[in-house]
């Protein structure tokens, strides 16, 4: 479905033209219908849920064919701009370029690559390691000229933060904004002070931010530009955890008036004909 009305990577564009973009993580594609049925204009295909979904940790433990494929279901399930977690592009400049060709074909509005050592780690987990800067600004480079619609958002993402400290971080961010990444993602931003700061110190970047701790409104304050959402697959995950305990203990799981398979259905079905 994804590609009705323009490339996705040039509504992507026109949606961060007008201002702040709130993406909600999803890993299915399920879940990005229902971000869509909610009102969302994007979603995020999240690298965690996605590793998540496969009974795994977010370790590098999934590749380019799992990640790909599962951007792929999520684009043809929705027609928003898909977001998507790329993880460090699976190798150097060669695999990267193929990463951005393998998420272009799978219907992808934007990507994001991150300068962590491979296998990397979550980027809110701690012993995250990093790459040097120069092969970073290569893979960013890379990309960009791997790209076969030029309105591919290349978004490039530092986990430097928490293993090198701030100023590290900073210098690496406008590196790879010069090389020229799309938008700059700082990443594992876990209090309102560093984000404020981030912002503050950056603010001459197209800057996006990966939380929950603070609303779209004071994200947009701050002139950040794309709000990938968190904690909505956190609920769904503390949600379903509390419903099995429920079962589990009593032998009943509590259920809101509108319960039933019929709803799903419904949205299941649309955009099915034909």
């Amino acid at each position: 479905m994804n590609g009705r009305g323009g490339s996705p990577g040039a509504r992507l564009r026109a949606l961060l033209a007008e201002g702040l973009v709130v993406a909600p993580f999803v890993f299915d594609a399920l879940q990005a219908r229902l971000a869509v049925a909610a009102g969302f204009r994007a979603v995020y295909m999240s690298g965690f849920g996605t590793a998540a979904s496969w009974g795994l940790p977010d370790r590098g433990l999934i590749g380019l064919g799992e990640m790909a494929a599962n951007a792929a279901r999520i684009a043809e399930a929705v027609d928003v701009p898909v977001i998507a977690d790329a993880d460090t592009g699976y190798g150097n400049e060669m695999n990267v370029a193929r990463t951005v060709a393998r998420y272009e074909r799978a219907g992808v509005a934007a990507l994001h690559l991150e300068d962590q050592e491979w296998p990397k780690r979550c980027g809110f987990l701690e012993g995250k390691r990093v790459i040097p800067t120069e092969e970073m600004e290569l893979k960013v480079r890379a990309a960009v000229a791997a790209r076969q619609d030029p309105a591919t958002v290349i978004i490039a993402r530092t986990d430097a933060l928490a293993p090198l400290g701030r100023a590290a971080a900073a210098e690496r961010a406008r590196r790879y904004a010069a090389a020229g990444a799309d938008l700059i993602f700082l990443d594992g931003l876990k209090d309102r002070e560093t984000i404020a700061w981030a912002a503050e110190e950056l603010g001459g970047l197209p800057l996006v931010l990966n939380t929950w701790l603070v609303t779209p409104e004071e994200a947009a304050a701050l002139g950040f530009r794309l709000y990938l959402h968190l904690g909505v697959m956190l609920r769904h995950f503390e949600d379903f955890r509390a419903a099995l305990r429920e079962l589990r203990e009593t032998g009943r799981v509590r259920l809101g008036e509108d319960a039933g398979v019929e709803w799903v259905t419904e949205l299941l079905d649309e955009g099915t004909a034909g």
